[in-house]
């Protein structure tokens, strides 16, 4: 029996909206893809008797050169600094994270992880596995485009205001986009000053310094 009408790949037409059926569909998959990721974290929490919130804080805490203030982590989550307090405080009482003096202003406080909290990290940061190990079996030049797209996409959507934070190269100053001819690591890092390639893209890079809002690849 054959199927009636076109596949969804042959109307391109763009909508009231400015975007094709393409654009709907990638959108579409990018959120099953999300639920995946807020499946996963929500797994990890409720087995640890964690909230969600308090996993994301805790996740978002590991590493973290420069401990962050509750405005900083509000603004990080787009949530209110009255529910990041009360997820804090929360995960003091469990011991979890502690309260320290700013060491840019004494008179606010920061937070970092406990020594019990950097050992629930380390297990919480497992809630990945599932989606690494399908990665694993891509082939590196996919997953390089992919990461670029992505990190493109979210460079755009930081420049309109929708994305309040991204720390990623290519919404950094010091990153220079396509400055080399070599293919396998076209772009420059003036931080560094040293050349890399898209696999190379840092998502959450603890140096950045934001640069001015530029349009994504074709605007």
């Amino acid at each position: 029996m054959e199927a009636e009408g076109a596949l969804p790949a042959d109307r391109a037409e763009p909508s009231a909206d400015g975007g094709t059926d393409l654009d709907r569909r990638l959108a579409m998959a990018l959120e099953r893809v999300g639920h995946v990721v807020r499946t996963l974290q929500w797994r990890q929490a409720y087995t640890r008797g964690l909230s969600p919130i308090q996993t994301r804080l805790l996740l978002h805490l590991s590493g973290r050169t420069r401990p962050p203030r509750v405005s900083d982590l509000a603004a990080e989550f787009d949530v209110s600094l009255a529910t990041v307090s009360d997820a804090l405080a929360a995960l003091r009482r469990k011991e979890l994270i502690r309260r320290e003096p700013d060491p840019a202003d004494r008179r606010g406080r920061v937070f970092a992880l406990t020594d019990a909290g950097e050992r629930l990290t380390a297990d919480l940061e497992r809630w990945s596995t599932p989606i690494t190990e399908r990665l694993a079996a891509c082939g590196e030049a996919d997953k390089a485009a992919a990461l670029r797209f992505l990190l493109d996409l979210v460079g755009g959507l930081h420049d309109t205001g929708v994305l309040a934070i991204a720390r990623t190269c290519v919404t950094c100053r010091f990153f220079v986009r396509d400055a080399h001819d070599d293919p396998r690591r076209p772009h420059h890092c003036r931080l560094l000053d040293t050349p890399f390639g898209d696999a190379a893209l840092r998502v959450d890079c603890a140096e950045h310094q934001s640069a001015e809002p530029a349009s994504l690849p074709g605007e």
